[in-house]
């Protein structure tokens, strides 16, 4: 039995409400199709999470499918699986979707073919397309020469807008709230996925709050405790909170994509001398990086000055990973512009409009006074004049000592701005 190769959702519901402006969205296609221009592209076939959300507002759910946005000079056209209904097509930026079917092997090239007739030179994103991909588009299409589009979209959705700027300052403050679920939470005996559960239940009501039309997916905590606060990634278990333990908050809102994080040192009731004066070391790191994130810095730089400071600290060989990242559509499982990393092997100059992080983390080995991992990450906004940090809650031993006990902790983590945050030297723009 032959079955069709493509369904038509198109006008199934009504187009949501989007997450930007029209305009924002058609900026974006222009700039893209710029790029493409400049660079003798006829199409590009985007695959990723990140820049089909980008340049559509869809975020798709692949469970082995694929998908696909296809932007021409005069048309932007996602493509979708079926089993997704039209949730696609609802959420596409302009309306225009093709549907796929699992009837037939290859019906994914099949709806790309009827989007890119006449194209001789198609760009698609090579740090994205596995070479599975890249070797059945070169049978399915052996008269077009492939080129990579990531490298300029990356480039071009590393300087955010002020509709982007405004999206993620709602967030900080979404993480902000998640973080004082977080000391909440916290008391000595209680396992660390009942703070994670609390955080996260507390951070997805405020976004139904606040965006009531938005798709409520993936926000995330991660809260970890001793041993467990070694990396900054590791999941959340079931181990039980101890007096006088370490304890890292990560509080992840995510809303159309974009994804902010909050992450602090914390411990629980009281903490030794050797772990008061890491931890202290740790925020004067954390204090002195957010000071150089200001345009004309290259990222490099940034970093070899930080190592110094660990350095002179015999504490260099215990930093973990990156001093900080750009932010905007971005996920634990996709997306990451890697042109903006404050590392010593990026050498980007800061820019107005760019969005980073500043976050230091130390791991002290567990056979050691100290141990553990230490890490306290804010986000700023590049301004012309300088920055404008955009995270608002404390951090530093003055406020996060915590759970019953603590005393002084609990009621200022909920502070719009911290007292260490204030004192600190700032640049606002």
């Amino acid at each position: 039995m032959e079955r069709e190769r493509l369904q038509n959702y198109v006008g199934n519901g009504t187009p949501v409400q989007p997450t930007f402006s029209a305009g924002e969205m058609q900026r974006r296609l222009d700039s893209i199709r710029a790029a493409m221009a400049e660079r003798g592209i006829d199409a590009a076939l985007f695959t990723s999470y990140h820049n089909i959300n980008y340049y559509a507002d869809f975020l798709y759910c692949q469970f082995g499918r694929r998908y696909g946005l296809v932007v021409t000079p005069d048309a932007s056209t996602s493509i979708s699986a079926g089993i997704d209904g039209g949730q696609p097509w609802r959420r596409t930026f302009g309306g225009r979707n093709l549907t796929y079917t699992d009837w037939q092997k290859d019906n994914y090239f099949h709806a790309i073919r009827q989007l890119t007739g006449g194209v001789r030179r198609l760009g698609i994103e090579f740090d994205h397309v596995n070479i599975d991909l890249l070797n059945l588009l070169k049978a399915e299409f052996p008269g077009m020469e492939f080129v990579d589009i990531a490298q300029p979209a990356m480039q071009l959705r590393m300087i955010k807008s002020a509709e982007e700027i405004a999206h993620i300052e709602k967030m900080t403050r979404i993480a902000d709230i998640g973080g004082a679920a977080v000391v909440e939470a916290v008391a000595v005996g209680v396992p660390e996925h009942e703070v994670a559960l609390h955080s996260t239940a507390t951070m997805v009501r405020e976004i139904a709050r606040v965006w009531p039309h938005a798709e409520l997916l993936d926000t995330w905590t991660w809260f970890q405790s001793g041993i467990n606060t070694d990396g900054a990634h590791n999941p959340v278990t079931s181990r039980r909170i101890e007096r006088g333990d370490i304890l890292s908050l990560n509080c992840f809102p995510m809303v159309a994509g974009y994804y902010v994080a909050l992450e602090r040192t914390l411990f629980a009731e009281t903490a030794s001398d050797e772990h008061l004066r890491l931890w202290d070391f740790n925020c004067r790191v954390h204090d002195r990086g957010k000071e150089l994130l200001v345009p004309g810095n290259r990222c490099s730089d940034i970093a070899r000055e930080l190592n110094e400071m660990y350095a002179a600290e015999n504490l260099l060989q215990y930093r973990s990973f990156g001093y900080g990242h750009s932010f905007g559509v971005l996920c634990h499982y996709y997306g990451r512009e890697a042109g903006l990393e404050l590392r010593e092997d990026c050498d980007t100059v800061l820019e107005p409009g760019m969005v980073v992080s500043m976050e230091p983390m130390i791991t002290i080995p567990d056979h050691l006074p100290g141990a553990g991992g230490y890490r306290e990450h804010d986000i700023l906004v590049i301004t012309p004049e300088g920055n404008r940090n955009i995270t608002g809650f404390p951090y530093g031993p003055e406020h996060l000592i915590v759970g019953s006990g603590a005393g002084h902790a609990s009621g200022s983590a909920s502070a719009p701005q911290s007292a260490r945050q204030a004192d600190t030297p700032a640049l606002v723009g």
